[in-house]
């Protein structure tokens, strides 16, 4: 783990976060090359940092026994195809680009690529992050255990047997912060209507959701089922405002909501 040359390509926010992660897990700095075409980003990275940079991918990952390709998803072929020349053999490839197969990155760089494919959320900028990972039939035990301590650095993990669970991560994880954000603002929004002040109703909200968060991994041997029952009363205030969400079918609208990210990734898969 402490003996690899790391190289990100591209330094946008979740590379970040797995630079941190790693730097707070004792990695060596010196090891860690993260490249991005901006001199100033690549100022601020080492003065954050303390790790190495450049605004060259080509040298970069030659000299990497580790490639994280990180840049934004449309341009991921143009990184690639300007990369003909680099050995990718024995060189293990940490895809966090979403959308992306492992069949299609390596027609992208017209090479084989020893690849592992995560999927992690923006939690990961915290270090409370959920990665999902799979990895091609070439990628060994040991590059797998690398892959899955890179992103524990920043958060939880958990493999999947195929590539297009990848997509079910995406739905449940990726993407899920978002659907708590979304029902969280609406929460703030109806206790401002009642008289909350702004303030007042954030920490209300923010409160309530990090202590129901606390009390599902205080209890893992519990359903998540049994705890919504254990505080709701027959007849009594929460049962009524529960009754409303069924009335509105709001297990089938999260259902809905997640099976049309999970369209989504497919969709992109096929453009990209």
């Amino acid at each position: 783990m402490r003996h690899r040359n790391i190289a990100f390509l591209g330094a946008g926010n979740m590379a970040r976060a797995i630079i941190s992660g790693l730097l707070k897990a004792d990695f060596s700095a010196s090891r860690i090359t993260a490249v991005n075409r901006s001199e100033d980003k690549n100022t601020v990275l080492h003065q954050s940092f303390g790790i190495k940079t450049s605004t060259n991918a080509i040298e970069s990952a030659q000299a990497a026994d580790v490639i994280v390709l990180a840049v934004k998803p449309q341009n991921m072929a143009e990184l690639l195809s300007q990369m003909q020349d680099v050995n990718w053999k024995e060189k293990l490839v940490i895809s966090i680009a979403a959308g992306i197969s492992i069949k299609r990155l390596g027609e992208m760089a017209g090479a084989h690529l020893c690849t592992v494919r995560v999927m992690p959320n923006t939690a990961s900028l915290i270090g409370e992050g959920m990665s999902g990972l799979f990895a091609a039939n070439s990628v060994s035990e040991e590059d797998c255990l690398f892959a899955q301590t890179l992103l524990s650095g920043v958060g939880k993990t958990c493999w999947v047997s195929k590539e297009s669970e990848i997509n079910g991560i995406i739905a449940a994880a990726g993407s899920a912060p978002a659907y708590f954000f979304l029902f969280m603002e609406a929460m703030q929004k109806e206790a401002q209507r009642q008289g909350f002040d702004k303030n007042t109703a954030r920490i209300l909200v923010q409160q309530t959701a990090l202590g129901a968060a606390k009390m599902v991994l205080a209890n893992p041997t519990l359903d998540i089922a049994t705890l919504r029952e254990q505080v709701t009363s027959k007849g009594g205030t929460t049962a009524q405002a529960l009754d409303v969400f069924n009335q509105d079918q709001l297990s089938e609208t999260v259902a809905k909501a997640m099976q049309a990210a999970v369209r989504r990734a497919e969709e992109m898969e096929s453009q990209l």
